[in-house]
């Protein structure tokens, strides 16, 4: 689908019709819109090709007039299990003479926000700040993440002394995949925004250049956290199989005490019932039942007595 917008007092409106200094919006665009973003507006076709490939990774490049930057942008969704799953999707952000355009090969929550009006002041017509304040808010939405993370890997930590479900460990295990997600898409955003902020590729100004400063800030934050929080999960992980592993000891423990303590009246009686000669009162049927009795009360103690050391 392919939108057109521009700025009117600071907000953004759909237009109708293509407008110079206008944002379009292209996101999971059929064949033939492909064909119009290459044929009627003269977009370099390995450009609109890399922006859609969900595989290609962070990076800015010139041809001619046209400048494209890809960047990760993170998505959260949810598995079939009720799973969260947070991963990353690139971007391509082309830049013309006359137009900026956002390439997307599905829908994405930054797209979405800057249509809705969850960007302030974008106006399009500034190419450069535009394409910063998309970046800006890109690297919020990777700390915004990464405190869902947080408290997941929180609420999942709370609930490590009686684990014993898999859906907890699975979910655990698709927390610490997503950051390896983040980590890795992080990096290479950085390497790309460091490109821009030495200015050769996009021209900048004073009020860009701080802009362009505080989305590094903002990157190297992320990149931060994205670490500390790999290694809090990490030795979550460990926590985790450590608990689950003694639960099952404590498990078999009591199935092994009750094994115990059931054979002990069925040893008994089948002692009694071979007609074994030389057992005492073996013409009594109240003997062995209080035999057995106390018997299993002794063996019970014993081993209430050995669990509590």
């Amino acid at each position: 689908m392919i939108t057109y917008y521009t700025s009117q007092s600071g907000t953004l409106r759909e237009s109708e019709e293509l407008i110079h200094g206008c944002w379009v919006s292209v996101v999971d665009p059929t064949p033939q819109e492909i064909k119009t973003l290459i044929e009627d507006f003269g977009l370099d076709s390995g450009f609109v090709k890399s922006s859609l490939d969900e595989e290609e990774s962070s990076r800015i490049e010139r041809e001619d007039d046209q400048t494209l930057i890809i960047v990760d942008t993170p998505v959260s969704s949810v598995n079939e299990d009720n799973t969260s799953l947070f991963y990353t999707l690139p971007i391509g952000i082309i830049i013309t003479g006359n137009y900026v355009f956002t390439i997307s090969s599905k829908p994405t929550r930054i797209i979405d926000e800057a249509v809705k009006g969850g960007i302030r002041s974008l106006t399009p017509s500034f190419k450069t700040r535009f394409v910063l304040q998309l970046l800006l808010r890109i690297a919020t939405l990777f700390l915004l993440y990464l405190k869902q993370i947080d408290k997941m890997s929180s609420a999942a930590e709370q609930q490590l002394h009686d684990a014993m479900k898999n859906e907890l460990l699975i979910q655990l295990l698709a927390l610490e995949k997503s950051l390896v997600y983040f980590s890795t898409s992080l990096k290479a955003n950085e390497a790309t925004i460091e490109k821009i902020f030495r200015g050769r590729v996009l021209k900048l100004y004073d009020d860009d250049q701080d802009l362009l400063e505080d989305v590094l800030i903002e990157m190297k934050q992320a990149i931060e956290m994205a670490s500390i929080y790999s290694g809090i999960l990490s030795s979550m992980m460990d926590g985790f199989s450590s608990v689950i592993s003694n639960n099952l000891n404590m498990v078999m423990w009591r199935l092994t005490t009750i094994t115990i303590i059931m054979a002990i009246p069925t040893m008994v009686y089948s002692f009694y019932g071979m007609n074994t000669g030389g057992l005492p009162y073996a013409e009594t049927t109240w003997f062995p039942f209080m035999l057995s009795l106390v018997l299993t009360l002794f063996v019970a103690v014993l081993l209430l007595k050995k669990n509590k050391k």
